[in-house]
């Protein structure tokens, strides 16, 4: 009977210590933990748009804020994506449209660029420049909720492109109209490419706003959702740039990382926009949403600094909301914005895109719509930046 037990005691610590052996290489090859998190921007009424900012919660046993940061860092972003942030981006303005005032925007670029090694982009060297929906200095009031949309990014663009310099367009409200108002003032005032980290579902009024963002030598960015399957505005204009999202991780192949379709990004079919010429997938008879994508899983998320919102200090964020930013400005990057046509260049330069190959957003009956794959899928369009090529 001893003999018995001491074997059967022996025999659950080896399954045990396989078992724990299990989960811990399992943890270490998919750099992904789960937190956590929440919408910073709550639902809204038609006619108006909700950010795509998604908070952690708590990471890694802390609750943000935190004092110092978490997230993935600038170098962890040009590293994953290839990019020649520091020699690239010089005499390029990224501009961001967000909606409300965040009155800490400046200061709080200040910190997350000091942490990081870049370059000050301040109003008195002319890197950063701040103005309202018409481009006075008549800034709406305040929402904690926008204002860590808005310094979500504005960190992004520093991450990507820190020799750029930064436009901060703040609409009186989250309406469309307001929102639009505020992208032909970044047009207006010399933006070669325009992030739009926002959106609202579809509708047969959206056509109405479609002028908004439709500005041929301008590249503008726009997040294709964080709710899963299912088509945002104005990520689905033709005219536009839809940016899905990624989860992205530390990885030992040859890229150092590797990426899935995020379970919450935004992708599918619009039930209102024609199909661009270029666009070529056969199982949308109009747009289909997304074009590209990066990093949007708040679980693999980047740090960003913030005072003004919900907290005050280091937080982690996801969401599409982190992925239209550095699209946006990896375009910066490559310089080209006055001679490409919205997302085309995309579509004849997958070479120079990382393929995303598995992952799903939600249930569309198994289709490449809500299923990433290789070549072209909803969740993540063609692929992630590798490099500038395609931009």
């Amino acid at each position: 009977m001893r003999k018995f037990l001491l074997s059967f005691y022996l025999m659950a610590a080896l399954l045990l210590t396989m078992a724990a052996t299990t989960t811990s290489a399992f943890a270490q090859a998919s750099n992904v933990r789960s937190f956590t998190s929440h919408h910073v921007c709550g639902a809204v009424a038609a006619g108006n748009v909700h950010c795509n900012a998604v908070q952690i919660d708590s990471k890694g046993g802390k609750t943000t804020p935190n004092a110092s940061p978490s997230g993935l860092n600038p170098t962890d972003l040009q590293s994953a994506y290839k990019l020649p942030s520091s020699t690239a981006g010089s005499g390029q303005t990224v501009a961001i449209v967000d909606a409300y005032n965040d009155p800490n925007a400046e200061s709080d670029l200040a910190v997350y660029r000091s942490q990081f090694g870049l370059p000050a982009c301040t109003t008195a060297n002319g890197c950063f420049r701040k103005v309202d929906q018409n481009g006075g200095t008549k800034y709406p009031r305040g929402n904690s909720g926008w204002a860590e949309e808005i310094s979500l990014d504005l960190d992004m663009v520093s991450a990507i492109c820190p020799n750029c310099h930064i436009l901060l367009v703040e609409a009186s409200s989250s309406s469309f109209t307001n929102l639009g108002t505020g992208v032909n003032t970044a047009v207006n005032l010399g933006a070669n490419t325009i992030s739009n980290s926002y959106g609202g579902n579809e509708s047969s009024s959206e056509t109405s706003y479609a002028s908004y963002y439709n500005h041929p030598g301008h590249v503008i960015t726009a997040s294709s959702g964080d709710n899963g399957y299912g088509v945002e505005s104005p990520a689905a204009y033709n005219t536009v740039v839809a940016v899905g999202g990624t989860s992205l991780s530390k990885s030992s192949n040859t890229r150092g990382w590797s990426e899935t379709a995020w379970n919450g990004a935004g992708s599918g079919c619009s039930a209102y926009i024609t199909k661009p010429s270029w666009q070529k997938d056969s199982g949308c008879s109009r747009r289909t949403v997304a074009d590209v994508s990066a990093v949007a899983d708040p679980n693999t998320g980047v740090s960003v600094y913030d005072t003004y919102g919900q907290g005050s200090g280091w937080m982690v964020f996801g969401g599409t909301s982190v992925a239209s930013p550095i699209i946006a400005s990896v375009y910066a990057l490559a310089g080209n914005a006055s001679s490409v046509n919205a997302a085309q260049s995309l579509y004849s330069n997958t070479g120079s895109l990382f393929d995303v190959t598995s992952g799903s957003n939600g249930s569309c009956g198994g289709s490449y719509l809500c299923t990433a794959g290789s070549g072209y899928d909803g969740p993540t369009g063609l692929g992630t930046p590798n490099g500038t090529g395609a931009f």
